[in-house]
């Protein structure tokens, strides 16, 4: 790429404005969730990867926790097994499981192992079923179905929560210059698999490994207020707030949660940050102004 004087300067700008930031997260570990457009968009897939290979090259230590629900979906639908959800939880018996497997552990995993391969990372591919590192749990939801007079607890099938995280395989690699990335699924202790939210499993992982940033790739460009302005530098303080006020409800809730409860447990920061922006988690490490909302457990 050919630069002109100024855009040449611009670049200069930028990578010094880097440099604190650089020193201040060399050693560090990031947790990056990885979904939305940012995994569909050819560009942006490739971006992705090169962002998280020169993360690697400058000292920080990136661990990549994906999602998967399209393409699970897709799936389901070339082998003619019907999709149902329960309070926008998909149910999931034993022949979904097993596609759910398929599809995250093989297919998109390897995918994203294979980009950051080929953008020159080392990037080695989980689940949590790998040494066991993910223990799981399983997951009922409350549902009220028309006509009851009170919610009941749902069995759903083989969904689950995270119930802990052994951190000493992501330690081995970590030692070992290589990049985890991770499918979201658990198992439990007779050996049963569950599909495990990815954004969950992201922020229960940063808490295990003390992450000094979680950060949530997402469609949308933040928090934003009632006149749909970016939120950012909230306190976990302020978040709660919001919630109780209706700034923040629906589907940026769990979101919103798993952020609250990586920072009320010691992570440094958590992120939400607009996928759809190229080299959005660059930006939002290493600019002054980012990409999206910053949390942080300070409540001063």
């Amino acid at each position: 790429m050919a630069y002109t004087r100024q855009s040449a300067l611009d670049v200069a700008q930028v990578l010094s404005e880097s440099l604190p930031y650089i020193q201040r997260f060399a050693g560090k570990t990031l947790v990056i969730k990885y979904g939305g457009n940012a995994m569909t968009d050819e560009a942006l897939q490739a971006g992705f990867a090169r962002d998280i290979v020169l993360m690697k090259a400058i000292g920080i230590n990136p661990i990549v926790v994906h999602g998967g629900g399209p393409q699970i979906g897709e799936m389901l639908q070339k082998l003619s097994i019907e999709s149902k959800f329960i309070n926008g939880m998909r149910v999931t018996d034993t022949a979904t499981m097993d596609v759910v497997e398929m599809v995250l552990g093989g297919q998109v995993n390897k995918d994203i192992v294979n980009l950051i391969n080929r953008a020159g990372g080392k990037a080695i591919g989980l689940t949590g079923k790998d040494s066991g590192f993910i223990k799981a749990k399983k997951l009922f939801v409350k549902h009220q179905a028309e006509g009851a007079s009170a919610p009941e607890q749902v069995d759903i099938g083989h969904v689950g929560e995270v119930a802990s995280v052994d951190t000493s395989v992501l330690k081995v690699l970590e030692n070992s210059d290589f990049i985890p990335v991770i499918a979201p699924i658990g198992v439990d202790a007779e050996g049963n698999s569950y599909n495990i939210n990815a954004d969950l499993v992201a922020g229960k992982v940063a808490e295990a490994v003390n992450a000094e940033k979680l950060m949530l790739l997402t469609n949308i460009s933040g928090v934003q207020d009632k006149q749909g302005n970016v939120l950012t530098g909230l306190s976990t303080a302020q978040v709660d707030a919001l919630i109780a006020d209706g700034t923040i409800y629906g589907g940026m809730l769990p979101k919103i949660s798993c952020a609250l409860s990586a920072v009320n447990a010691g992570v440094t920061s958590a992120h939400i940050i607009d996928g759809r922006v190229p080299h959005a988690t660059l930006l939002e490490i290493f600019t002054d102004q980012g990409v999206g909302t910053l949390i942080t457990n300070q409540n001063n």
